[in-house]
């Protein structure tokens, strides 16, 4: 079975047009304007012109663009069967639409000499997923070696390009961490546009945009939670061996994923099977003995490549800088992917991950008397044989079905293990406290753990076109739940007193009978939502985003210190919270939009006041205006935003008290807090062969009073990173470097009268890699080269050194 656009997409007026140019071209007669007939065919098809094509169903797709573009394109329904598009927005000839429209999907637009064009299988393309659960056609970045992205649905679920989407959006690509050796998420978004980090002792790395904390992280788009309370949170430990790209929306995104903080959301996407073969192998060495070797291999199981899999896995092991701190990690994954009918696809994953860091990071920030500290950078805070042992299994399914009219719907679920045990011998730590005299004896804490974490978590989507007064509108419906517990249970042994400046990190392990319970820790919370939204074209260059959603809220708390017996039992349940969305976008050219958009904040917690009560949930508003451009068909994306956060009882450290009973620090509500920022970011190719993914941020956080809040994270960053791959005879060969600069950043310590911290700084990295052959490369990474001694992080009273200069090689080979 064929397919040919209508009679009507070839009219006479068009027939005429190219009669007269051919004429044009030399013809004197109606006769001798025949054989000028196929140049001033192929002279109209590299005319610019401007098309407006919806995303959705390839086929409908590539219907709709040939009917616009006056052009017969023949193809079966076996061909773009499963398939999708996200449309073409913008000026293209009719040969560059059709590369965009067909980019990564295996296929390619053959002309004929009549002038039409036939789809023809592309031998030399590697096919990605376009039947993915919520991958679309231009939004998976493996094998494009660009560094942006043609389609995201983080942030409303409407499979829409950054230009359109009127909230801030950054993607880190595969390539991009290729590029860069980026191994795990902290280290990516440490290199992401308007994300900074802090961190504590131990494995706890706090990640902060828009002057607050992100604790939602989403799998392909099913969110997940995030309790920065407890050590074990698993989402900063990801290793990135698995996933094709990470999207970051910053800003408020109530209306997708409920209650959360307007700092934004993180999702990571995983990578797909592919219908083609594809595999590679690549084991890396580096400073402090680093090892890690890695492979992939993917491709269809059957010969019509109806069913697909997919294996991921890697091992790494090092020292780091630090003495007696070392990673030991393994990650394995693997998926199945099914055409279970002509519209029906279905995918199971499961990836695990093994993590043991024995040592302990950071050191003390400041002495008793209130003094910055000043350490080597190879100081490490733990006994020799503290060890943290994290196990994480994931398990994902969905499912996809496209209905009639090109609707479509979308299941998925996930189901997260989380289990870790701890043995801790390191420098006791809390906010606002020294436990190190200017002489160096320092109070090391001994102490055992064990926490386990489940999260059950389901997402389901109805979406699809409709028309309306004369235009093509998208309409979006879905329900999502969430289901988190963690149980935390801790034994505490004696306090030992060390010289620290000569310990050297020894210390006899105590027998672990020696440690008495001290703590009974439980967190549970479960949210349900409801949501809908449409986009509404209300002209052709005007567009609005209009949304809602209710949301169900449970949150418990239970925390038992052992030794005094006291005991906060606190629960909260709220029904019914409604978060509107609203976002107007209106394209200037067809390459340049602004936009404006608002959403509302609610978000409950746990910190408590002086007499022991729980503050109220967090309320406020998100309000953002920018410019987005997208240019050279995309290739490129740039934006610009300004954006203004309201919140109202803000946790702000209440300094001097404690939480009646323990001595943890107690926190006051504030009221009028105010976040105020821009964001500007450039990321894609500049020209061929050129990648580029450069931002500046500046993100202020007021109390009601102007006086500055969070001052522990950089008021300002700027991030540049870029690689070109050199012409001509050196055309093997890819150079790149890049720079991430942070402003000063400070913490006050009320009982010591006293504040540290650090100037601005800036870590510069390099890179080239060679392609021996076509199959084999190696790359070179050499980080901090000029050597920068910095604070990476610091939060409480501890502080963690960023890497020295380092050294990294890697060899992969491509099947």
């Amino acid at each position: 079975m064929s397919y040919s656009p209508p009679s009507a997409a070839r009219p006479l007026s068009r027939a005429i047009h190219l009669a007269l140019l051919s004429l044009a071209l030399g013809g004197t007669s109606a006769l001798g304007a025949l054989p000028n007939l196929a140049l001033a065919q192929s002279l109209e098809n590299s005319q610019v012109t401007a098309f407006q094509v919806q995303p959705g169903e390839l086929g409908q797709v590539l219907s709709q663009f040939a009917t616009d573009a006056h052009i017969t394109l023949s193809f079966s329904a076996e061909q773009t069967r499963g398939r999708h598009s996200a449309g073409l927005q913008g000026s293209y000839s009719i040969d560059a639409a059709l590369a965009k429209l067909l980019a990564g999907s295996g296929l390619r637009a053959q002309r004929e000499d009549n002038g039409g064009y036939v789809l023809v299988r592309d031998e030399g393309a590697l096919e990605m997923d376009e039947t993915t659960i919520t991958g679309q056609l231009g939004a998976t970045t493996e094998g494009t070696g660009s560094y942006t992205t043609g389609s995201t649905s983080t942030a409303t679920k409407m499979n829409l390009s950054i230009r359109e989407t009127p909230q801030s959006i950054s993607v880190v690509t595969r390539q991009r961490m290729d590029d860069q050796n980026l191994q795990s998420i902290s280290e990516v978004l440490n290199q992401t546009p308007g994300v900074t980090m802090s961190q504590d002792g131990g494995e706890r790395f706090n990640i902060y945009s828009r002057g607050s904390a992100i604790n939602t992280y989403q799998y392909d788009g099913v969110t997940t939670y995030q309790e920065n309370q407890t050590r074990t949170m698993p989402s900063t430990l990801m290793d990135m061996a698995i996933y094709d790209r990470v999207e970051v929306v910053r800003g408020a995104t109530g209306l997708m994923t409920g209650a959360g903080d307007p700092s934004g959301v993180v999702n990571v996407i995983r990578k797909r099977p592919t219908r083609d073969f594809h595999a590679y192998v690549q084991g890396g060495v580096g400073s402090w003995d680093y090892k890690r070797l890695e492979t992939d291999v993917s491709g269809p199981l059957t010969d019509t490549g109806n069913l697909r899999g997919r294996m991921v896995a890697a091992k790494q092991v090092n020292d780091t800088f630090m003495d007696w701190y070392q990673q030991d990690r393994d990650i394995v994954y693997g998926v199945i992917e099914a055409d279970l009918t002509d519209t029906t696809v279905a995918r199971l994953s499961i990836d695990h991950q093994r993590y043991r860091p024995t040592g302990a990071q950071g050191v003390p920030m400041l002495y008793t008397n209130g003094e910055q500290t000043d350490f080597s950078r190879s100081t490490s805070s733990g006994a020799r044989w503290n060890e943290d042992r994290f196990d994480t299994n994931n398990y994902t399914f969905g499912l996809e079905q496209q209905l009639a009219n090109d609707w479509q719907l979308k299941v998925a679920a996930t189901y997260m293990e989380v289990d870790r045990d701890t043995r801790t011998g390191s420098y006791q730590s809390s906010t606002g406290m020294s436990y190190i005299t200017p002489e160096g004896i320092a109070n090391i804490n001994q102490a055992y753990s064990e926490a386990n974490q489940r999260q059950k978590a389901v997402d389901a989507t109805v979406q699809g076109p409709f028309e309306l007064f004369g235009q093509t509108h998208e309409l979006i419906f879905g329900a999502n739940y969430l289901d988190y517990v963690n149980h935390h249970y801790a034994w505490t042994g004696p306090t030992a007193k060390v010289d620290f400046n000569t310990w050297n990190n020894e210390l006899p392990k105590p027998d672990k009978d020696g440690f008495a319970p001290s703590l009974d820790y439980d967190v549970d919370t479960q949210q349900s939502g409801y949501f809908g939204a449409a986009r509404f074209n209300l002209m052709d260059d005007l567009h609005l985003i209009l949304g809602a959603r209710g949301s169900n809220y449970h949150y418990h708390y239970y925390s038992k210190s052992i030794a005094s017996g006291y005991v906060l039992d606190y629960g909260m349940t709220e029904r019914g919270v409604v978060t509107p969305y609203a976002g107007l976008v209106y394209d200037l050219t067809p390459d340049q939009s602004v936009y404006v958009s608002y959403t509302d904040i609610f978000k409950p917690q746990s910190s408590q006041d002086r007499s022991g009560k729980v503050l109220d949930p967090v309320v406020g508003k998100n309000y953002e205006v920018g410019w987005k451009g997208a240019f050279y068909d995309g290739q490129l994306n740039a934006n610009v935003a300004a954006y203004l956060i309201k919140r109202d009882n803000v946790a702000e450290l209440d300094a001097g008290y404690t939480v009646p009973g323990t001595d943890e620090d107690a926190y006051k509500a504030v009221s009028g807090a105010k976040t105020k920022g821009i964001d500007l970011e450039l990321a894609g190719e500049l020209a061929p062969g050129w990648q580029l993914q450069t931002s500046f941020s500046h993100s202020r956080t007021e109390d009601a009073d102007g006086e500055r809040l969070t001052t522990q994270l950089p008021l300002d960053t700027f991030r540049l990173w870029s690689t070109y791959d050199l012409p001509g005879q050196w055309n093997r060969l890819t150079v790149g470097g890049g720079a991430s600069w942070n402003s000063s950043n400070s913490l006050y310590f009320s009982r010591y009268n006293s504040r540290v911290g650090q100037d601005d700084y800036t870590v510069v990295n390099l890179m080239a890699r060679y392609r021996l052959t076509d199959q084999l490369s190696t790359t070179l990474n050499l980080n901090n080269v000029l050597d920068e001694k910095y604070y990476a992080g610091f939060s409480g009273s501890y502080a963690h050194y960023g890497a020295p200069r380092n050294l990294m090689m890697n060899v992969r080979y491509d099947f």
